[in-house]
């Protein structure tokens, strides 16, 4: 049983109301399809349970669900909080934009908002340096130590300062952020957001055959199939990491539903992706504001929504082999079992 996030690696906490699952502080469920998730308190990701500790888990969800009194709900979703302040979210039916905004909304407004917080603490660091070495730079204007006729301008270094930061700052982001360590066999390779606009990911039909491109620190990486697919779910998740508006979630669900599902926006980004490679239309590219793997920012968050539908998608598919051949398994045990018990046919 796993307690700490998978994307982000802080602890998910606890509760005491979930007899088989007491992980978490808040957990969606969806019984029809046998779901169950915690919710990281600190990135808002959804972290899908193992198959081994899901279904009396969500048993316990349901039957708490429809025992407490202090809930909120719809048709298709519904939201309760338990004494000991655990929030369940009950996923009925929903259409793609109403769970979008259940389960995308939160996560990428935390990150909107954590990335405020740090730009006003930036440029608040920023100004500090520059009245810093105000009663440094003072007294020796009055000593005469510098003069003012000799360096011109000195009077505005302080303004001036805080603006060197600041463009420091957006360097820095637009450059040698690290988007994402990715590992590639026994390597790990560092991924910066000066490398990220030229990845190039390739989806023909489906997701098995995928192919992603990188550029590193160290050269050109590349990732097949399953190894693809989780690559660039880290790559445009760290191009996404200042996070969206609610309006800008809703665009992107719209464009997922344009594509039918989370596999056909796949195929669609990585065709955008390719034909707006090359020189000729870099200029074009760059006026647009598209961004990392050549996309804009709407299709970057419907790129990341459709990697995680994707990958949870895999697993439940992986799930329901692993169930498909242990129920054949159990069946042909059951079978001999039955043929071993069966009484000696009698013949005339």
């Amino acid at each position: 049983m796993y307690s700490t996030c998978i994307f982000c690696n802080h602890a998910l906490g606890t509760n005491e109301s979930v007899e088989h699952f007491p992980i978490g502080r808040r957990m969606a469920f969806d019984a029809r399809r046998g779901r169950l998730w915690v919710i990281c308190a600190d990135c808002a990701r959804w972290n899908l349970t193992p198959l081994e500790d899901r279904w009396e888990a969500i048993e316990d969800c349901e039957r708490m669900f429809r025992e407490t009194l202090v809930r909120v709900s719809t048709d298709n979703i519904g939201l309760a909080r338990m004494p000991d302040g655990l929030e369940l979210i009950r996923i009925g039916s929903p259409l793609r934009p109403e769970f979008a905004a259940w389960r995308y909304g939160r996560h990428f407004s935390n990150r909107r908002r954590k990335t405020h917080v740090v730009a006003g603490a930036g440029i608040a660091a920023a100004a500090i340096a520059g009245i810093a070495i105000g009663p440094t730079i003072v007294p020796a204007l009055s000593l005469g130590a510098i003069s003012i006729v000799a360096v011109p301008g000195l009077t505005t270094v302080m303004g001036v300062i805080p603006m060197i930061g600041v463009l420091a700052a957006r360097d820095y982001v637009q450059h040698d952020r690290v988007v994402a360590r990715l590992t590639h066999g026994r390597r790990v390779i560092t991924v910066r957001a000066k490398h990220v606009g030229d990845a190039e990911l390739r989806v023909n039909g489906n997701t098995e055959s995928a192919t992603l491109a990188v550029q590193h620190d160290a050269g050109w990486s590349q990732f097949t199939g399953t190894e693809a697919i989780m690559a660039t779910g880290k790559l445009i998740s760290g191009s996404n990491r200042f996070g969206a508006a609610n309006a800008s979630v809703q665009d992107a669900v719209r464009q997922i539903e344009l594509a039918g599902d989370a596999n056909g926006f796949l195929s669609a980004a990585a065709s955008r992706n390719s034909w707006r490679s090359g020189r000729i239309l870099s200029l074009v590219n760059r006026y647009r504001g598209l961004g990392a793997m050549k996309l804009s920012p709407t299709e970057r968050l419907a790129l990341e929504m459709s990697v995680h539908e994707e990958s949870e998608r895999r697993a439940m598919e992986g799930e329901r082999a692993v169930l498909e051949t242990a129920r054949r398994d159990t069946e042909e045990i059951a079978q001999i079992a039955d043929d071993d018990l069966t009484p000696p046919k009698l013949y005339e």
